[in-house]
C-alpha cells in the first residue's frame, strides 16, 4: 500500500459510516434496543443523543459488524488504528483503560505465573492480577519528596528484581504516570526482553504522545509488547472507550482477541466504538498541528506560573534521575506548598469560586490537562485564576503533610486468594500486622495505598489517615469513613 492510499484510508470512518448507512436504510425496527431508534426515547434521552443519534444506536446488524469477531467495519477501524500508531494489531474497548489492562494481562499471563509491577500502578492493575491469579512483585518507584508523588521505576531496581525472581513472566509498567513522568523505556524493554519477558504498559495517559517530537516516545515505539491507551481521556472518543495496542512476536493476538472478547459485553454501544473510530480519523487529519498547539501552550502556561510568588510547575528540565527522565509537557503539574495550602482547599477554592475544574489535586499540588481542544482562551482564564489564588494566599507558612508516603508493604498473599478470604473487619487503629482484604485508594489517581494481600503496617495507617484529613476522597473499601478496615479473617 503506497503512502499516499494509507493517507485516504486514515481520512474514512468506516463505523460512523455502517451507522448511517443503516438509518438511512429506513428497516422497520423489530430489534434491540428498546427504544427502537428513538421512537420511544424519553424526551431527556432525545435531547441527551439526539435524534439522529438515537436512529444510529443500534447493534449486531449484519452491516455494522462483530466486536467480538469482526470482519467488516470494525475490523477495518481497527487496522486504521494499528496503522496510525504503527503497531501490528489494535483492539477496540468499550469498558475503558480498565478492561484494556484487564485483557492485556489475561492475554499475556497464567494463574500462577509471577509479574512484576511498581506500586503506583492504577487499581485496574491490581484488579487484572486478581482476574489472572498472578503473583505481584512489587516494586518502590522513585519518590520526589518536594513533590510528595512518586515517579517511575529505576532500570536499576527493576535489574535487581530480574535477578531475584528469574522467573516473572512480565513487568507491568505505569507510563507515562498521572503527572507525566517517562522513563528510558527504551532501555527497560531491552532488559526485559533480554530475560524472555514481556513489557506490559499502562499507557492511560499516552495515546497523544505518537503526535509530536516534543513528546517522550510512546510505548509501542520504546519497545512494549502491549500498552493500553485511554483515547478518551486525552484524545477525541467518548469516555469509556479505550485502545489496546499489540507489536512483535512475543504476544499470541488470537489470545488477546478470546481475553478481550471473553471480558467486553455482548452487546456493544455502536456510539462508543464510532467514537473511538472518529477519534483515530481526527488524529490522522490534525493530530500533529492540534497536539503541537496543546504542547506550546502547556509550555508557555508553566513559564507563566513559575513566574508568579509562591507557584511552581516544574518542567522537563527538573527530571533529570533514573526514575524521571521525561516529561508528557502537556500534563502541568502546580506545587503550591509556597503558598501554604493544601491541594484539596485549592481545588475547592477554582471549583466554586473561579469556576475552573482541575483534574485532581493532592496533598501539595494541582494537575491540570491541556488536549488537543484547548486554545490560548483556556489557559488564559486558568493562568488568571492561579495568580488571584497566589495573591490571596501568599505569605502563609509552608504547608506540610505530617505523615510520608509510605514503602512499599510487605505481601501476605497473593491478591487473588486475599481477595476470595473470608474476612473482617477490624478498628482502623489496630488493623497493623493484618492482612488487607481490600483495596484502599484516593481517587484521583487511584494508585492503591493498600492491595488484596498486602501485610498493614503503620505507616500506611497513618499516610492514609493524613489523606483522609487533607480532605481526599476515599475509594475502594467498605468502610469509606475508615472507621474499620477490611482484614483477612485468621484461623
Amino acid at each position: 500500500m503506497t503512502d499516499k492510499q494509507t493517507k485516504l484510508n486514515q481520512l474514512r470512518a468506516p463505523i460512523a459510516e455502517a451507522m448511517q448507512a443503516y438509518a438511512r436504510d429506513g428497516a422497520l425496527a423489530f430489534h434491540t434496543p428498546g427504544h427502537k431508534q428513538g421512537l420511544g426515547a424519553h424526551p431527556l434521552l432525545r435531547k441527551l443523543i439526539t435524534a439522529e443519534g438515537l436512529r444510529e444506536e443500534v447493534s449486531l446488524m449484519e452491516e455494522l459488524d462483530d466486536l467480538h469477531e469482526p470482519t467488516m467495519c470494525i475490523r477495518e477501524a481497527q487496522e486504521l488504528a494499528a496503522d496510525l500508531y504503527g503497531a501490528d494489531a489494535a483492539y477496540f474497548m468499550i469498558n475503558g483503560t480498565s478492561g484494556a489492562i484487564h485483557t492485556m494481562l489475561m492475554a499475556a499471563l497464567m494463574p500462577g505465573d509471577t509479574v512484576l509491577v511498581p506500586r503506583n500502578a492504577h487499581r485496574s492493575l491490581i484488579g487484572g492480577i486478581i482476574l489472572v491469579g498472578a503473583r505481584p512483585v512489587f516494586i518502590q518507584p522513585e519518590i520526589d519528596e518536594r513533590l510528595g508523588i512518586a515517579m517511575g521505576l529505576r532500570l536499576s531496581d527493576i535489574k535487581k528484581v530480574i535477578a531475584a525472581h528469574p522467573e516473572a513472566r512480565a513487568l507491568a509498567l505505569v507510563y507515562p504516570t498521572y503527572y507525566g513522568v517517562t522513563v528510558d523505556l527504551q532501555a527497560i524493554a531491552d532488559e526485559l526482553h533480554a530475560h524472555d519477558m514481556l513489557l506490559l504498559v499502562d499507557e492511560a495517559h499516552g495515546p497523544h504522545l505518537k503526535f509530536s517530537d516534543k513528546l517522550p516516545l510512546q510505548a509501542i515505539d520504546a519497545g512494549a509488547d502491549m500498552a493500553a491507551q485511554s483515547t478518551h481521556k486525552i484524545t477525541g472518543s467518548m469516555t469509556q472507550t479505550s485502545l489496546l495496542l499489540v507489536k512483535g512476536p512475543r504476544v499470541d493476538q488470537e489470545r488477546v482477541r478470546q481475553a478481550a472478547s471473553l471480558l467486553q459485553s455482548t452487546s456493544p454501544n455502536q456510539l462508543l466504538l464510532a467514537s473511538l473510530d472518529i477519534a483515530r480519523l481526527q488524529l490522522a487529519e490534525v493530530g500533529r498541528e492540534r497536539i503541537g498547539r496543546a504542547v506550546q501552550l502547556a509550555e508557555k502556561l508553566r513559564r507563566d506560573i513559575n513566574a508568579v510568588d509562591g507557584l511552581w510547575s516544574f518542567g522537563a528540565d527538573y527530571l533529570q534521575t533514573e526514575g524521571a527522565a521525561g516529561l508528557d509537557l502537556t500534563k502541568v503539574t502546580v506545587s503550591l506548598r509556597g503558598l501554604g495550602i493544601s491541594g484539596p482547599q485549592a481545588e475547592e477554592i477554582l471549583r466554586h469560586e473561579y469556576k475552573i475544574q482541575c483534574e485532581l489535586s493532592d496533598a501539595y499540588n494541582l494537575l491540570f490537562i491541556i488536549s488537543y481542544a484547548d486554545t490560548e482562551h483556556e489557559t488564559g482564564v486558568l493562568l488568571d485564576a492561579l495568580r488571584a489564588l497566589a495573591a490571596r494566599f501568599q505569605g502563609k507558612a509552608q504547608f506540610s503533610v505530617p505523615a510520608a508516603m509510605p514503602a512499599v508493604p510487605a505481601l501476605g498473599m497473593t491478591p487473588r486468594e486475599a481477595f476470595f478470604a473470608a474476612y473482617e473487619l477490624v478498628p482502623f487503629p489496630v488493623a497493623a500486622g493484618r492482612i488487607a482484604a481490600e483495596q484502599l485508594m484516593f481517587y484521583p489517581p487511584g494508585i492503591p495505598i493498600l492491595a488484596p494481600g498486602d501485610r498493614i503496617d503503620q505507616a500506611s495507617l497513618d499516610y492514609i489517615r493524613a489523606m483522609q484529613e487533607l480532605g481526599l476522597k476515599v475509594v475502594g473499601p467498605q468502610d469509606t469513613n475508615l472507621k474499620t478496615l477490611k482484614v483477612v479473617k485468621e484461623s
